[in-house]
């Protein structure tokens, strides 16, 4: 059975990340996969500080909420990663969280990442999709780094409101459409 797992890196619950990482895994869901979200707002992870323990003993040195994690994206075959534009990036959340894939860097860990699928989710206030640019560039840089492929990109421009992507119908088929195809 596929696992696809789905990281929301906004701070607001129920929140237009939320709301369009969910339809993709219901798809994926409905198409057979087991899917689980992961909310990082409740997560404590710490700065990755490039100490590369876990290059040296296969374990970060941090004892934190992301040692838990990492047998969750190991244990993945997609990986959906839902963050809105800030500053146009990813939210500090999603970025911290994106840090701490240091230990899949080494040649001991490589292997539980290459050829993972990844999906991004990514809805944002501003109306140009252009604002989301920068964005997909550091996960097109940062994922293909690690040898990942991104499957499925959903931009999603204009939505403030919380929640309110869900009226954007065409939107949701098209997440849930994906959410479908992965499995």
């Amino acid at each position: 059975m596929k696992k696809v797992l789905g990281v929301v890196g906004s701070p607001r619950k129920k929140g237009n990340t939320n709301v369009l990482v969910a339809r993709v895994l219901e798809g994926a869901h409905e198409a057979g996969a087991q899917t689980e979200t992961v909310f990082l707002n409740e997560a404590r992870i710490e700065e990755c500080d490039g100490c590369h323990a876990c290059w040296k003993t296969g374990t970060c040195k941090r004892k934190d909420d992301m040692n838990d994690l990492y047998p969750k994206i190991i244990g993945s075959d997609v990986i959906v990663f839902g963050t809105p534009v800030y500053w146009y990036g990813p939210t500090a959340l999603m970025k911290g969280f994106i840090d701490r894939f240091v230990y899949f860097n080494c040649p001991e860990n490589r292997t539980k990442i290459r050829c993972k699928r990844a999906v991004l989710a990514v809805p944002f206030e501003e109306n140009d999709p252009d604002t989301a640019l920068p964005l997909v560039e550091f996960f097109n840089k940062s994922l293909g780094y690690l040898e990942m492929s991104i499957v499925g990109r959903l931009i999603v421009p204009g939505v403030t409101v919380r929640g309110e992507i869900a009226k954007k119908t065409d939107c949701m088929r098209e997440a849930y459409e994906l959410g479908k195809g992965l499995v």
